[in-house]
């Protein structure tokens, strides 16, 4: 059984000024918490090998970039079998940005961001829907997407 490691309130706080600012300087966080910088870096490198922190990332704006269709795709395969065919057949899709393996009506779930509605059509007709191992997907546009936080430590 694998051990998880247990946080406790400074891992806690530790994560939450990093998932506000991950740019936040150890001596800063220290004077924060009241503790040494030495142990803000202990604590983040034991975190770091538990897996509980996995990277740091750049958050953009897609809508800034022009991507201004976000849609889900609801995938259902021809057979269990053409997972792994299909999921690397996706993964060389630009516009497939996330990717689950559910239960449930469908086999495979994207997110897939287009700058517009020609070229989502153009995606679904020319790339994912020639997929061989793709029997049938719906396509669900998002309107809005009013929430976008990830848990809390």
């Amino acid at each position: 059984m694998d051990n998880i490691y247990q946080i406790d309130n400074l891992d806690r706080d530790i994560l939450h000024a990093l998932m506000a600012n991950a740019r936040t300087p150890y001596a800063e966080l220290a004077k924060k918490f009241e503790v040494s910088p030495g142990t803000i870096h202990v604590r983040v490198e034991k975190m770091k090998q538990a897996g509980i922190i996995t990277g740091t990332r750049v958050d953009i704006s897609e809508k800034q970039l022009g991507f201004d269709v976000c849609c889900f795709i609801g995938i259902i395969l021809k057979s269990a079998k053409d997972y792994h065919t299909a999921l690397d057949k996706l993964d060389k899709l630009d516009e497939v940005v996330e990717v689950y393996y559910t239960t449930g009506q469908y086999s495979i779930f994207t997110k897939v961001m287009c700058k517009s509605i020609e070229a989502l059509q153009d995606v679904l007709i020319n790339k994912i829907q020639t997929i061989d191992e793709i029997q049938s997907t719906e396509t669900l546009i998002s309107l809005q997407n009013p929430i976008i936080r990830t848990i809390k430590p």
